[in-house]
């Protein structure tokens, strides 16, 4: 038995195999071959002359040939012309239609279907674009970092927060593996969980991924939810609860106890005493109301972080309010390096209270470090500022610092912590109001040490901000 044809031998008679056209027009000869045979042999048997004979055999050939290549171009041509129909629609170009769609035709009907494919792959790629475009959009209107990494962990895609996050642009980060972004960790940790950057240290971010596939390529998208501000809100809140309650308990006990010390003290004079029986007693009552009262106002002052009302918005200009500030503290060098003119929308008392304390800080910042290299020797005079005060727009917010030329933070981590501080006679409240105050606004405060040199930089960042215009 012979073995059949392989795929070789197929594909070879395939290539063989003599072209459409080729095809149409020896079909047309074969379909013409007998009638023309026949003609010529009638017309050669009559009793006519050589040359009228020729004539008509010459005549009978050419409307042969021109019927036969108005055939062939009849059956061709469409098809030609279907064929770049269906060219451009995989080029996806919608814009070229078949001629001759009728119906009850067998071709116009096939003109037809084409036809209508091509409407309904412009309206789905209409679609498409538009789908991505509004999903470009949206990406780009969220105010929570996105990134997409391919299965080699290159960045593939991110949104203006993102970029915001990263502190570059996207023509700079697209392609840069996620270990050389810094976010490794936000691909190796478990979904849904909490992370720290280590280039945003004063940031907590919430870990959402989930994949997708990109031209059937699976990719890993990972969304960074910054969740410090909702932490903080609700440590400030478990704070305010327990000086409610604090401040309720020892006043029901403070205030008996003043009161009972100074009857104590004020009846003294009536009771037969030796001299330093006396003086033991009334040092003794007068500790205890001293030590009752510095208590009583060591509660009044954390009553502040419970009772902050809510930001009375009106428009300020922040240069007026960092130079009445700065006017304010005389114990060291305040320089302001004045940046553009910008008002504020925001609460004038509250910022000015804000300024004051960590003005205050920096102030006293200074004056430690001084003192510790000194000894007691005053503050040397000079020409180079002890706190500099600046401020500049970015964006749609006011960037303001303040640098100090102080021994800088001994512990970051627990400046924002009520009740911690690391003066004699401090309260452990100014930070923490501050920030507060700043959050309020919808802003943020953020402490560091400078760099490569000592002291500390204060950032706010306060929105609602807009140049001044003044009139001519």
């Amino acid at each position: 038995m012979g073995s059949s044809p392989g795929p070789r031998q197929i594909s070879k008679k395939r290539k063989r195999r003599a072209p459409f056209e080729r095809r149409i027009a020896a079909f047309s000869l074969l379909l013409v071959a007998p009638a023309l045979l026949v003609s010529i042999i009638l017309i050669w048997l009559q009793p006519w002359s050589t040359e009228s004979k020729t004539m008509l055999l010459a005549a009978e050939a050419l409307v042969s040939l021109l019927v036969g290549a108005a055939l062939r171009d009849h059956v061709v041509r469409p098809i030609q012309t279907l064929a770049n129909v269906v060219g451009a629609l995989r080029e996806e170009d919608y814009s070229f239609r078949a001629r001759l769609a009728v119906q009850n035709d067998a071709l116009g009907e096939l003109s037809l279907e084409i036809n209508t494919l091509a409407d309904l792959l412009a309206q789905h790629r209409t679609g498409v674009l538009e789908a991505e475009a509004l999903l470009q959009r949206v990406v780009e209107e969220v105010e929570i970092p996105i990134f997409a990494f391919d299965p080699a962990n290159k960045l593939r895609l991110l949104n203006s927060a993102g970029q915001k996050l990263l502190q570059r642009p996207s023509a700079q980060l697209l392609g840069r593996a996620s270990s050389e972004l810094g976010l490794q960790d936000a691909l190796d940790c478990e979904n849904e969980t909490l992370i720290d950057l280590h280039f945003s240290s004063n940031a907590r971010w919430f870990v959402r991924r989930s994949s997708f596939r990109q031209q059937g390529v699976p990719h890993t998208l990972v969304v960074l939810s910054d969740v410090s501000r909702a932490l903080r809100e609700e440590e400030r809140r478990a704070w305010q609860r327990l000086i409610r309650v604090m401040g309720h308990e020892l006043n029901n006990s403070l205030a008996p106890i003043k009161s009972i010390a100074g009857s104590l003290n004020a009846r003294l004079a009536e009771t037969h005493l030796d001299d330093d029986q006396r003086q033991d007693f009334e040092r003794g009552l007068a500790i205890i109301e001293a030590r009752a009262a510095s208590l009583n106002r060591f509660l009044q002052a954390y009553r502040q972080l419970a009772q902050l009302p809510s930001p009375s918005l009106q428009r300020c200009s922040i240069s007026t309010l960092v130079k009445r500030v700065s006017a304010l503290e005389s114990r060291v060098r305040v320089g302001v390096n004045a940046g553009p003119a910008v008002t504020l929308i925001a609460d004038p008392d509250q910022l000015e209270q804000m300024l004051i304390n960590l003005l205050r800080n920096a102030a006293d910042a200074v004056l430690e470090a001084q003192k510790n290299a000194n000894g007691s020797k005053p503050p040397e005079t000079g020409t180079r500022d002890d706190v500099t005060m600046a401020w500049k727009l970015a964006g749609s917010d006011l960037l303001l610092t303040i640098e100090d030329t102080g021994p800088g933070l001994m512990n970051p981590g627990n400046v924002f912590v009520p009740f911690y501080t690391t003066k004699p006679q401090g309260s452990g409240i100014g930070l923490v109001l501050s920030r507060q105050i700043a959050e309020g606004h919808g802003g943020s405060l953020e402490l560091a040490n400078r760099l490569n040199q000592s002291g500390c930089v204060v950032k706010v960042r306060l929105p609602r901000a807009e140049p001044e215009f003044h009139e001519a």
